[in-house]
């Protein structure tokens, strides 16, 4: 009788542990997974590292190796924050004004490019009337806008953003534009039939309808818009992302170009998972609403 009465009153604690354990292992297998897919990309660095190193480590080599590029910028590294006035500031006041003017240029090309493509996509009188238009515009490269706007505008910081305007709202028009004419006729009727407004119409049909077309224009604008101003900055001066790495190419700093380059990279991958997340949450949204 004592036996099994200890052992109801040990049922509990052991219960307990195993839950424990059972948690401990689920929470260790879910930290594998992203650890096992993150193994290939390690590795690859780890090598091209490795070749760069040693292939750069010789008297005489053109680029410095990687262990020579941390230790000449190692104070950049540890301290993005510094100012000392005027263009001497950290990384993080370089990129964040870079970043600042991307954010307007793309913001301004987001919302003309979308209010054209589905003009376009909607009028076909529109699109016989415009689209040869944009199709010339959208070749002339983006350094080749700087000219124009600086003699328009005649300050550096509204020519910039213009060159990110122009830059991206091409593919923002003309993938816009591709899922306007892409929504099913049956979508259409269905619309007519319940007489649904404009409005209504917009945001229950050409809304989810359109989402990934025109998150994907986006995504190529925001990529454009990141590369055309680390170019312009180059031409206009200033601080910015682009002008430290010309700054440092006349100084021959080029381990401070290289690290520069590390940070571009960064950056512009993190914008472009930026839109990815807005598109995922946008798209799963306009499904919701849409079926509702």
């Amino acid at each position: 009788m004592s036996e099994r009465i200890t052992t109801l009153i040990e049922m509990p604690g052991r219960a307990a542990r195993t839950s424990s354990s059972q948690r401990i292992a689920a929470a260790l297998r879910d930290l594998a997974q992203p650890l096992r897919n993150a193994l290939p990309a390690v590795l690859a660095l780890s090598l091209l590292l490795g070749i760069w190193e040693l292939l750069c480590r010789g008297q005489g080599a053109a680029l410095p190796p990687p262990s020579q590029v941390v230790a000449d910028t190692w104070q950049l590294i540890s301290d993005p924050f510094f100012d000392h006035g005027g263009v001497d500031k950290g990384m993080f006041w370089h990129i964040a004004a870079s970043l600042k003017r991307v954010a307007v240029g793309f913001s301004l090309a987001a919302v003309v490019g979308i209010a054209l493509g589905v003009l376009i996509g909607q009028s076909s009188l529109a699109y016989r009337g415009l689209d040869p238009i944009f199709q010339v515009l959208r070749t002339v490269p983006p350094l080749a806008w700087l000219p124009l706007s600086l003699a328009a505008f005649q300050q550096a910081d509204p020519s910039a953003i213009f060159v990110i305007f122009i830059t991206a709202i091409w593919p923002i028009i003309l993938n816009t534009a591709v899922g306007i004419r892409e929504i099913p006729q049956d979508y259409v009727n269905v619309a007519r039939v319940l007489r649904l407004s404009p409005l209504e119409y917009f945001f229950k049909i050409m809304l989810p309808a359109t989402v990934p077309y025109m998150f994907t224009g986006l995504k190529i604008g925001i990529g454009l818009s990141w590369l055309a101003i680390i170019a312009a900055e180059m031409l206009i001066g200033g601080v910015g992302i682009g002008f430290f790495i010309w700054d440092a190419w006349n100084s021959s700093l080029m381990s401070e170009i290289i690290l520069a380059l590390v940070y571009v990279g960064l950056v512009g991958f993190l914008l472009d998972r930026a839109i990815s997340l807005l598109a995922a949450h946008v798209g799963g949204r306009t499904r919701g609403s849409g079926g509702r």
